[in-house]
């Protein structure tokens, strides 16, 4: 047990919630029957910079920042002082009816500089799901209003998580989720993605860049250029896998979409501010993306926010037309959440931490996780900024995996979680994403927890 920061810390009847959580509560993604067979869920009560604290007072670090969202650490006072100031002045108002609030006015305003070029304009919702709905109707009323009603399908690619509304995750590549509602919905084809590790084993890695993007330019011809309204993707793909692209993939893309008048579509839930080194990952890349998803980092979790930036030019079409985007939700543009954003922003710039990612914290990841390389039980470490990966392999030198495959993630990250670290599996491998304010003490104990998890999984993964 550690001792956990005392301030404002409740005293709380653990036994008592976590029967009531299987009573009443239904948490998200989550099978019902081992939450009940568990007895109820691990319930967090506090936390502090890059650590949680549960109901039994353990100290966890917290390997993935929440769910790849609080950049900036927990704790924060400044984030609570502003959203309570707000709360006083104006806890809500909405932005329907020719009626705006002053936070999100200026809130977009610094999107649109953080942005930069042609994308200076924001639209606000409240999850990253809800951005990529937004981008799904946005996209298909912005090609109707040009006068090519046909352009309608999106290019997406398998593996890859846009949300969970019925748009957003049919837009994913998922295939377990789509087996869930009758999805995808219509409109919708996926290609490979660009996963080195796993589709282009050994392969030149140009090679892979070539074949991985060619493969969107084949599912263009064979829908028809003139039916494709756009492609969307994340940067690297975060829920994938940490899927980190080959070098010159996203350059072939985007030359893809120019050929064929697509829209390109970056998702930034996860890679926008900081994550990479950059404040959003289509600039890590050098690429110019029509439409920019985002959520997560852009409050770092404190409050729901999420924004979708959009292009001059297809703003433009909007307003020639002279006809309602009929669209938004009753907290888009929430006041009191784009004042925490606001100050969350500022927050990342007054700390450089965009530098701090890219110049010191992201190399230091990179380089303690090499350490790990030679474990027997790892194919393969990568890295990208505050984004990383441990690839589980039953032969090293292979990408072979025990079992049937996606067992061994699951394994690891229990002994991961036992000793003290939040990690996340995705089938047989260990992902994380950790707050933008690790420090390196961190980092290393970070890494000495999944090597020990490592060794204590060898006997159950050579079991399977």
């Amino acid at each position: 047990m550690a001792t956990p920061p005392t301030i404002g810390v409740r005293n709380y009847d653990i036994p008592a919630l976590r029967e009531l959580d299987v009573a009443h509560h239904l948490p998200a993604q989550s099978s019902y029957k081992l939450q009940q067979d568990l007895g109820g869920s691990r319930i967090i009560t506090h936390a502090q910079g890059s650590t949680i604290y549960d109901g039994e007072g353990h100290a966890i670090l917290d390997g993935m920042a929440g769910l790849w969202c609080v950049n900036v650490g927990y704790g924060r006072p400044e984030l609570a002082e502003v959203a309570a100031r707000q709360m006083e002045e104006l806890p809500f108002y909405n932005t329907f009816f020719r009626t705006a609030t002053v936070p999100p006015i200026e809130l977009a305003t610094k999107l649109a500089g953080l942005l930069g070029g042609k994308l200076q304009h924001v639209f606000f919702n409240n999850s990253g799901s809800e951005s990529n709905d937004t981008v799904f109707r946005l996209v298909r009323t912005y090609w109707g209003l040009k006068g090519e009603p046909n352009r309608t399908v999106f290019i997406s690619r398998h593996n890859a998580y846009h949300g969970s509304t019925v748009a957003s995750a049919s837009l994913g590549g998922m295939t377990f989720m789509h087996a869930q509602g009758g999805l995808p919905i219509p409109g919708i084809e996926h290609v490979m993605q660009p996963y080195p590790f796993g589709e282009g084993f050994g392969e030149d890695p140009e090679a892979f860049a070539t074949r991985a993007a060619q493969a969107i330019e084949d599912r263009i011809l064979a829908v028809g250029p003139e039916n494709v309204a756009a492609f969307i993707g994340e940067p690297v793909q975060g829920a994938g896998g940490v899927i980190i692209p080959p070098p010159g993939y996203w350059q072939k893309v985007e030359a893809i979409c120019r050929k064929y008048g697509i829209l390109l579509v970056s998702d930034e839930v996860i890679c926008g501010f900081g994550r990479l080194g950059e404040w959003f990952g289509f600039q890590h890349y050098g690429i110019s993306p029509d439409i920019v998803s985002m959520a997560k980092g852009l409050s770092s979790g404190y409050l729901p926010i999420s924004a979708t930036g959009v292009s001059s030019e297809i703003v433009e079409v909007l307003r020639a037309s002279g006809e309602e985007f009929v669209h938004g939700y009753t907290y888009s543009g929430h006041p009191v959440s784009a004042a925490v954003a606001l100050r969350n922003l500022q927050i990342i710039e007054d700390e450089h931490l965009v530098d701090r990612v890219r110049e010191d914290v992201g190399p230091y990841l990179n380089a303690a996780l090499q350490r790990l390389a030679d474990q027997p039980l790892v194919g393969e470490v990568r890295s990208i900024g505050l984004l990383g990966a441990v690839e589980i392999v039953a032969e090293k030198g292979t990408n072979k995996r025990h079992g049937t495959g996606g067992q061994a993630g699951p394994i690891v990250r229990d002994h991961c979680i036992a000793g003290g670290l939040m990690v996340r599996a995705i089938r047989d491998s260990i992902v994380m994403s950790p707050p933008l304010v690790i420090t390196h003490e961190e980092i290393d104990r970070l890494v000495g927890i999944i090597g020990a998890a490592l060794d204590a999984s060898m006997e159950q993964l050579a079991a399977l």
